[in-house]
This record gives C-alpha cells, sequence and structure tokens, in this order.
C-alpha cells in the first residue's frame, strides 16, 4: 500500500499542510508526516507542529506520493534540504506521484526542472518561475498532469487533499470523505 509523505519545513502554510494529512487520514491513507530540520516546525502563522525528522529513516518507493506544502519561506526551506530535493528527483524518475501547492510548484518543483512540459498552477505571482521552469502555467485551482498535482494556494487545499484521495483511491473514496466533511 502506498504512503503519503508530507515534508513539513519552517514558514510552511499551514492550511495546506493540515488539510491535506487530515483529509488522506479520513480517507485511510498512511500519512507521514516529516520536518526536514527540527523535529518542531513553525508555521508561517505561528502554528508549532511535531514530526519525525529521521530522514535517513526514510525509504519512498514509487507506490507512494511526495507531498509538498507552501508557505514562505517554508517553500524555500524545502527547497533547501538536499536529502528533500535528491528524493523527489529520483521519485519523478521513477514516475511516482509528486504533489505541491502554493509557493512549492514554483520554488520547489519548477527550480529542479520537475515541471518542464507539464500543466501546473501556483500561487499568483510565481509564475514567473513555473515558466523559467519550463512549466506550462494554467490559472486553475488543481491541476492534475500525470503523475504531478499542483495547486494555487491556501484557499484549495481540502480541493487538493481530495484530488489526491480521488487519484489514489477513487472518486467514490472522494467522495465519501467530502460528503462526510459536509463538503457535498
Amino acid at each position: 500500500m502506498s504512503k503519503f509523505y508530507v515534508f513539513f519545513a519552517n514558514g510552511f502554510e499551514e492550511i495546506e499542510a493540515i488539510a491535506p494529512v487530515d483529509i488522506l487520514r479520513r480517507a485511510g491513507a498512511e500519512v507521514v508526516t516529516v520536518s526536514v530540520a527540527d523535529p518542531v516546525v513553525t508555521g508561517a502563522h505561528g502554528v508549532q507542529v511535531c514530526h519525525s525528522n529521521d530522514l535517513a529513516a526514510i525509504t519512498i518507493t514509487p507506490d507512494d506520493w511526495i507531498i509538498l506544502p507552501g508557505g514562505m519561506p517554508g517553500a524555500s526551506n524545502l527547497r533547501a534540504c538536499r536529502w528533500l530535493t535528491e528524493a523527489l528527483l529520483t521519485h519523478a524518475a521513477e514516475g511516482g506521484h509528486i504533489a505541491a501547492i502554493c509557493a512549492s510548484p514554483a520554488v520547489v518543483l519548477a527550480s529542479l526542472n520537475l515541471l518542464n512540459g507539464v500543466n501546473a498552477t501556483c500561487y499568483p505571482g510565481f509564475e514567473p518561475m513555473m515558466e523559467e521552469g519550463g512549466a506550462n502555467v494554467v490559472d486553475a485551482s488543481v491541476v492534475i498532469d500525470n503523475n504531478i498535482t499542483t495547486a494555487a494556494g491556501p484557499g484549495y487545499a481540502i480541493k487538493f487533499g481530495l484530488s489526491i484521495v480521488e487519484q489514489a483511491f477513487g472518486e467514490a473514496v472522494a467522495d465519501k470523505v467530502a460528503s462526510d466533511m459536509l463538503l457535498q
């Protein structure tokens, strides 16, 4: 069964990280939250969250997902983590699923050339970085292109999480989770 690794760094956008974790767990997914720095990370709005930060103990398989919340400087701090950038490059080469929201599609994925020729979205203002990385920028809340899922920002965190659930577990599971959350 796939694991869903959500990576946190200081300055992460809280709703973009917590909403997908919550939604995936409601769907029955095995979600692993990981800090790329200290075990306690602080979000862009002061919320502190505890995680494992033993990167050496993580083995990501091609069936797993790598999920990146946005926020600044959270996205830059994710990009600065060499272990994570190497994992992303390997995972992409293996055809693994990668999902990123807000600034992370531009700051992390596009800067690693993982969006070259890929339809993707990001937080408004980051489009030039996306284009430099070869992305086909789409003005949409959530964009899925093969194994890459991107979302525009905090207002779409729930939709982002549900899109991951739908891809991993099917439309019926995503609809059930949404209904249980009173979204439908």
